[in-house]
């Protein structure tokens, strides 16, 4: 079955750097699109960044953009996230996600995604 295991988070002070992991097994599929969400204590869930396999042109927050960034390994079948210039406003917990219907074009949506990993904490003080 499709698995998704996020690794990484931790804590952090403001304008310091973490990077998240998401190892995905068990898609047979061979083009979909994988993100990463983010849901901050009485918030709701809200996507971070997308990007389709195999693409090179992902999507991100207004809030991260110049930040953050996505990156993939294919050959790993990993998804990773490197946050840059952290702020306390991103602290929350950090999840990874996969769309298998997505039709190519990335997604902040999180309606739109099938699989979900279990989160891993990201904190950052001030």
């Amino acid at each position: 079955q499709v698995k998704l295991v996020e690794s990484g988070g931790g804590s952090a002070q403001a304008g310091g750097s973490l990077s998240l992991s998401c190892a995905v097994s068990g898609v047979t599929k061979w083009s979909y699109c994988m993100g990463w969400f983010r849901q901050a204590p009485g918030k709701e869930r809200e996507g971070v960044a997308s990007i389709v396999t195999g693409e090179i042109k992902p999507v991100y927050a207004h809030s991260v953009t110049g930040r953050f960034t996505i990156s993939q390994d294919n050959a790993k079948n990993t998804l990773y996230l490197l946050m840059n210039s952290l702020k306390p406003e991103d602290t929350g917990m950090y999840y990874c996600a996969i769309d298998l219907g997505c039709r190519g074009s990335p997604s902040l949506i999180r309606t739109e995604y099938d699989y979900w990993g279990q989160g891993t904490q990201v904190t950052v003080s001030s």
